[in-house]
Order: structure tokens, then sequence, then C-alpha cells
């Protein structure tokens, strides 16, 4: 599995922040930016930097992508990639857990 940080590149463009100021709100390093722009991993401890001082979640700022074939080198059908984005994209309306962050109900 991939993943991809263009919804939080997209929510920067929409809060009109350049990549510069995010490291400076959340604290984080220009390299981590870099590797995030490659679509590389990151520490959950940075996501959740990133989350607590954009007032977000995870999955307002990151998608797992599907691989393109399983385990077995088999490509995935057109039904399994609409389940797949039905999945990505379903959400509910937020609540608020014991330690304040918001979370979808499933």
């Amino acid at each position: 599995m991939a993943i991809s940080y263009n919804r939080l590149f997209k929510m920067l463009i929409d809060r009109k922040m350049k990549k510069k100021d995010l490291c400076e709100l959340a604290g984080i390093s220009s390299s981590t930016i870099s590797k995030m722009g490659r679509d590389e991993l990151i520490s959950m401890e940075i996501i959740e930097k990133i989350c607590l001082k954009l007032n977000c979640t995870v999955d307002d700022i990151l998608e797992i992508l599907p691989d393109e074939s399983d385990s077995e080198g088999r490509s995935f059908d057109k039904d399994n990639k609409k389940i797949i984005n039905d999945l990505n994209t379903k959400r509910n309306s937020p609540r608020r857990n014991d330690y304040g962050y918001r979370c979808y109900q499933k």
C-alpha cells in the first residue's frame, strides 16, 4: 500500500499557506516536507503535530492507496476499486472523543 499526502498539500493551498509556514507552525523540518512530497512514510508523531496545528484529522491530510495488484499478482477489478474508493471517501458526522480529537463514527 502507498501513502499520498496530496490532501495536505491541497489543504495548504486552500489556506493560502506555504510549506515553509507549515514547517514553522508544526515544528517539523523541511526534509520531512520533502519526504511527504515524494509520498514517503513519516512518523505518526509528525502526523499528529500537523493535525493538531491545522485542527484536522489524519484522513484530512493523507490517503492510503491500494497497490495495483494483490499478493498473487492479479490486478484489482473495477468493482474492488470502486469499493475501496467509496470507503476512502465515505465520511460520517464528526464527534469529539475523550481527548478532544475529532472522530468519525463507522
